[in-house]
């Protein structure tokens, strides 16, 4: 894991530099980009596959388990029919399961969730692990666990039987999200080495994209899968994800590096304006993590704030649309998974635009970082907290309903260009760490939403129960960014350097 370091001399970089070569915004002088495809960009494309490898073994579960279970009785049916969908007779509808497992609507709420027990125990060490040990290897180990279980799921949920399957897949479940935890962190500390200043709305948002495209994928490869009965059917689901991972994996060993420095094949031209733009703001010094700081950071807690919210209704739409789409809607498993899928494609597209937007509007100083992250949070909060209230009331209006539920993930793509990338702004020398500090709180969000909306939604074809979740969704959207409205910040903090680094650059200034 020791990889070598080429630091170059930035004083000789600028000296030997003329005007020509520079950018000036925000107060920062930095080296202009060189042209072409570099070695940043494919850090950057390998870690985009990398977060559409994480999702799909993430998301898989939620079109799997619809197949994989029969109605063992015990669900609520007490609503009238008033309070339901009729199921048409075109042929298009969702058919009687005739799964292996008898879990009801609040087992799958639990087995849902159970992958955030891992995932946000997983967080705590996972930031200080990748800017200890390197991104790179953090990242490779967390994806390689989570394929091994991912290949492990369909036999050992079978051995697990009637009684004991659904003990089984929450053990899978809470190791693979184990392996999956240290991914966030993983990725912002990789960012922080490599996305200059002024690129990392575009790189930031790209790479995490990925959930998106992963999340699209699973959706429709699963139910091709399962439509196909490929494998066997959902465990072919398992199968096809957890060797796509492996095969991922070898490819980034040998393309991607934690550090620029470290990287034997970039070159000099690159090396230089990425250090160059980073110079001031990161360090090659060990540091301690500034805990006191970070806990009294107004800065920080806004970025908790937003992202908790986020994960609320986002985990909400992620595990519970393929069951809405099939006990509401009663869309078959093939519709289904087209449908579940449209939503997040849409999310993908409005991340990677709005992120050449918010570039754009602070190298051109029309907004400042800070306004920038609060108009992008509040089109990726605000407005998905409106298209809920509506997609409450449609009612068995199919075409309404899918066009509502999918402006309101698609708005939510905004936020790579808001809080998502925050971190970074603030601390980039603790990335890794505000990462994973923040996201594993949010995600408690993963555990309690699902399990939450199962309690809700004991009769799954109620439309009073899911409207019930809606709004719950709706109101701690607008909530969260009221908080991130108030409190946020675009800035370096004065903690993210060392001690001595700042009394330097003030003995500088004087």
């Amino acid at each position: 894991m020791t990889e070598g370091n080429k630091n170059l001399d930035l004083d000789t970089v600028y000296v030997n530099s003329s005007k020509d070569d520079f950018i000036e915004a925000e107060g920062l002088k930095l080296l202009k980009p060189p042209k072409g495809f570099g070695v940043r960009h494919t850090v950057a494309l390998m870690a985009f596959f990398g977060s559409i490898i994480s999702y799909c073994m993430r998301i898989n579960l939620s079109m799997a388990i619809v197949d994989m279970t029969y109605d063992n009785g015990t669900s609520d049916d007490s609503s009238d029919s008033a309070d339901s969908c009729p199921v048409d007779d075109s042929g298009n509808s969702t058919t009687t399961s005739t799964g292996e497992f008898p879990w009801s609507s609040s087992d799958k709420g639990l087995i849902l969730g159970a992958f955030f027990w891992g995932y946000v125990v997983a967080h705590i060490p996972a930031g200080n692990l990748a800017e200890k040990y390197g991104a790179k290897w953090v990242f490779g180990i967390g994806i390689l666990i989570t394929a091994i279980f991912q290949l492990l799921t369909p036999v050992i949920t079978r051995w697990g039987g009637d009684d004991y399957s659904m003990t089984a897949i929450i053990v899978l479940r809470v190791i693979q999200g184990l392996g999956e935890g240290v991914t966030p962190p993983a990725t912002h500390a990789l960012l922080a080495q490599w996305a200059p200043p002024f690129e990392r709305s575009k790189m930031g948002s790209f790479v995490y994209a990925g959930n998106q495209g992963g999340t699209m994928c699973a959706m429709i490869i699963s139910g091709a899968i399962i439509n196909a009965d490929f494998l066997g059917g959902w465990p072919g689901v398992f199968y096809t994800f957890g060797i796509l991972a492996l095969v991922w994996l070898a490819a980034w060993s040998y393309l991607v590096h934690s550090k620029p420095s470290q990287h034997p094949r970039i070159s000099q031209e690159e090396l230089q304006y990425i250090q160059g733009s980073m110079s001031g703001q990161t360090t090659t010094k060990r540091m301690s993590t500034p805990w006191k700081q970070i806990l009294r950071s107004r800065a920080v807690w806004a970025i908790v704030a937003a992202q908790l919210g986020n994960g609320w209704g986002l985990y909400t739409l992620l595990t519970y649309m393929p069951t809405y789409m099939s006990s509401v809607l009663h869309f078959d498993i093939k519709d289904n998974s087209l449908l579940s899928a449209l939503p997040y494609f849409c999310m993908l597209s409005a991340a990677l635009i709005t992120s050449w937007v918010a570039d754009m509007l602070r190298t051109k100083r029309i907004f400042s970082t800070t306004n920038t992250r609060r108009l992008f949070n509040c089109i990726g909060h605000w407005g998905p907290a409106v298209a809920l209230i509506g997609a409450a009331y449609t009612g068995c209006d199919k075409v309404l309903t899918v066009v509502l539920l999918t402006v309101t993930v698609a708005l939510s793509g905004t936020v790579g260009a808001g809080y998502q990338i925050n971190h970074i702004d603030i601390a980039p020398n603790h990335a890794g760490t505000l990462m994973g500090f923040c996201n594993g709180i949010s995600n408690l969000a993963g555990i309690a939403a699902p399990y939450v909306a199962g309690l809700i939604t004991t009769d799954e074809s109620s439309l009073a129960s899911w409207r019930i979740v809606f709004f719950l969704a709706s109101g701690i959207y607008f909530l969260d960014n009221l908080i991130y409205v108030i409190f946020v910040s675009g800035q370096e903090q004065p903690w993210n350097r060392p001690p001595e680094e700042t009394q330097e650059e003030k003995k500088q200034e004087e």
